[in-house]
């Protein structure tokens, strides 16, 4: 069979010619200033003009368009995808979070920004869509209307029990939110009530800011208990001592078994496994004589 690509010598001359038109043509259409052949009347670069306007207000509209629509929401709640679309860095969206994780909570916009850091701008933008849970509103009008009147801490006869005090009382006090009133009544249930003040430090998450502003409202009014003395309780005694443990009761027994008495509190803290920093809260429920 005849091959087509078989091809003689003027043939091979014809190829390799045309070859040459195509790569000339090729050069003159990338290099050739064609912008500068054809010139446009003033009239005609008007009307280029507006038109390229009207493109440019129809991407803008597109753009806008694209842009989703933003509705109110609680800013504890704020996603990484959320933070990026209201303008937010990723490095004030970690602080949120990192706060968020510490079981706390924004409470007002003030709130927001401290945690935060964000612009005073940006603030501006997005603050008008935050919304907070009704109880939250109610607290900060009250607070915003005690600074308003400047009221005065409470006297003790004045102040509210703290072992009264329920869930809807405590979220009243700035810091305390539904969370924190919770495990205050829970610790406050396995104490079988608080003895004093003092033990609102083992309540966790209570900072100590917010315990000065509890107990500005609250406070234990009935702090008498029956101390029992360590040096004579049984087993049973010290088992229910609310820091104690039964394994700890047994240990302080032998300890005071080999010492022939204790004399001081400070002296329980040679005891394996005794919580030495909560001697203060101990020393409210036992004696030594």
């Amino acid at each position: 069979m005849k091959s087509h690509f078989a091809f003689n010598q003027s043939q091979r001359n014809g190829v390799f010619l045309l070859m040459v038109i195509i790569l000339g043509l090729f050069a003159v259409l990338f290099f050739w200033p064609f912008e500068n052949a054809a010139k446009l009347s003033p009239q005609e670069k008007e009307k280029v003009l507006v038109f390229q306007q009207k493109i440019d207000s129809l991407k803008k509209v597109e753009k806008l368009a694209k842009k989703p629509k933003i509705y109110p929401f609680n800013p504890n709640f704020i996603t990484d995808y959320k933070g990026y679309t209201l303008g937010l860095s990723p490095e004030e969206i970690d602080r949120l979070h990192a706060f968020r994780e510490k079981d706390q909570w924004v409470n007002s916009i003030e709130d927001f920004q401290n945690v935060t850091k964000i612009s005073d701008s940006l603030l501006a933008k997005i603050s008008h869509f935050f919304k907070f849970p009704d109880w939250v509103k109610e607290r900060n009008n009250s607070i915003r209307k005690s600074k308003k009147n400047h009221i005065a801490e409470l006297s003790f006869s004045q102040k509210k029990d703290l072992n009264s005090a329920t869930a809807a009382d405590l979220v009243k006090i700035v810091g305390i939110g539904p969370t924190l009133s919770r495990r205050i009544i829970r610790y406050r249930r396995e104490l079988d009530n608080f003895v004093n003040d003092l033990q609102l430090k083992d309540v966790y998450g209570l900072n100590y800011e917010t315990t000065q502003r509890l107990t500005e409202q609250f406070t234990v009014k009935d702090t008498s208990v029956q101390k029992i003395n360590i040096n004579n309780a049984t087993l049973a005694e010290l088992s229910e001592i609310p820091y104690f443990s039964y394994e700890l009761a047994r240990k302080i027994i032998e300890f005071r078994t080999l010492r022939q008495g204790i004399s001081t509190f400070e002296e329980l803290a040679k005891i394996d496994g005794f919580p030495s920093y909560q001697i203060e809260r101990i020393k409210l429920y036992l004696t030594l004589h």
